[in-house]
């Protein structure tokens, strides 16, 4: 199964073809359009030459920054995100060998996940449990007791990215997002 999340094949493909780019894009996904964030590392892979996470890790700051930052630029804050995703590819580097699917195919619960990706730079809570539940749902990874770590993303319907698997849903999802924000502001009127 191919991912389908930015509208653009080519960058889907880098997120089939990295871990890593799918982590990374999970973490470029704040504060600006979901399907713009995941195609945050095929423009840093145009451009640098390489998503390998050693690399990443390596590249002097101010030179990756300003790589980041051309337009289009990798995320609306793109230094921050730079900085973000130079730390991000030293912990996957460090801690996982290079191999960001480590992240979850060795996790032996769904707790344990949840605390190796609220860990990451970018990952609270619910984005560690939207993406436990991309993982099980998209990649069929599912460590035991994951339905209770990510609670409501695991139900079915289109609530996050990891219900996206084409055009359609990602409009449903988008609605979804729009309803709840809609909610929440007249809960606060």
């Amino acid at each position: 199964m191919g991912f389908n999340i930015t509208g653009d094949p080519a960058a889907d493909q880098v997120l089939d073809d990295s871990p890593f780019a799918l982590l990374a894009g999970m973490m470029l996904d704040q504060q600006y359009p979901m399907e713009h964030a995941f195609r945050g590392p095929a423009k840093v892979l145009s451009r640098f030459g390489t998503f390998e996470p050693a690399a990443i890790a390596a590249a002097d700051p101010e030179d990756f920054k300003e790589l980041c930052s051309t337009p289009p630029a990798i995320h609306r804050f793109p230094g921050s995100m730079a900085a973000r995703l130079q730390e991000l590819a030293r912990i996957v580097t460090d801690e996982y060998d290079g191999d960001a699917s480590r992240i979850w195919t060795g996790a032996s619960s769904g707790a344990e996940l949840m605390k190796r990706l609220q860990a990451l730079p970018g990952f609270g809570k619910q984005k560690a449990q939207i993406f436990t539940a991309l993982v099980a749902k998209q990649l069929g990874v599912r460590p035991e007791g994951w339905e209770q770590a990510v609670g409501s993303y695991a139900e079915d319907g289109y609530r996050s990215v990891a219900d996206v698997v084409d055009p359609v849903s990602l409009q449903k999802v988008r609605d979804f997002k729009k309803q709840k924000k809609a909610a929440a502001r007249a809960a606060t009127s």
